[in-house]
């Protein structure tokens, strides 16, 4: 399992998390190997979807010949937590600040995001060990929110999520996020029912290069 720090280097170059819904192995081995075409390293496979956990493990066996970082999003226990872990995940996302989640991800040395919107809320989460912040809903506040955030908060990781598209993703960088999550913009499930993994690889791209654009500009 690769060190945290080199997770979250990853993450800071690609700039992008990519939620995706699926409830096919198969596919989403074909959409993680179109994504990385483009650039994007990071999936997240929510616990919303059933049997997740075994489409996240039989996805992780079969790019193993990549760097695709396949993670796991609404984790909202430390059971859970550790069972994404043991199933392969490279990081843990949560909606909220969960302490266990947080807890049990740190003794595994995974990468944990917990979210949060409150100044209030982030503190807390990052005191308590996360390592980036994901600013959930994001399009309530926007990037101007993020800027805020960051003013008294630099040292804090903040992953802003919802509301993130082509247009609003170099504004989110610009603000200070270390990257962004988004989901139909990416990879909509028309995408994945067509099977256009060319277009998956044509949005990733793009959005690659909106972002590596961005951070130029900062």
């Amino acid at each position: 399992m690769l060190p945290k720090d080199q997770v979250i280097s990853l993450l800071r170059k690609s700039g992008l998390v990519a939620v995706i819904r699926t409830e096919n192995p198969t596919d989403l081995v074909s959409v993680c190997r179109a994504l990385d075409k483009g650039g994007v390293k990071f999936v997240e496979i929510t616990m919303t979807i059933p049997d997740a956990l075994d489409i996240v493990h039989e996805a992780v066996q079969q790019l193993k010949d990549t760097d695709v970082m396949i993670g796991v999003g609404t984790v909202l226990d430390g059971q859970t937590a550790r069972a994404a872990i043991l199933s392969g995940a490279k990081f843990i996302v949560s909606p909220g600040f969960i302490n266990e989640v947080v807890q049990i991800c740190n003794i595994y040395g995974v990468v944990v995001m917990p979210g949060a919107f409150t100044a209030t809320e982030v503190i807390n989460a990052w005191q308590s060990g996360a390592d980036i912040i994901k600013i959930f809903p994001a399009d309530i506040g926007g990037p101007g929110y993020i800027k805020a955030l960051k003013e008294p908060l630099p040292q804090v990781e903040l992953l802003p999520t919802k509301g993130v598209d082509f247009e609003t993703a170099p504004a989110f960088i610009k603000a200070g996020a270390i990257a962004v999550g988004t989901g139909t913009a990416l990879v909509s499930k028309q995408l994945i029912i067509n099977k256009d993994y060319a277009q998956i690889t044509e949005n990733a791209l793009r959005f690659t290069k909106i972002i590596r654009e961005a951070h130029g500009s900062k």
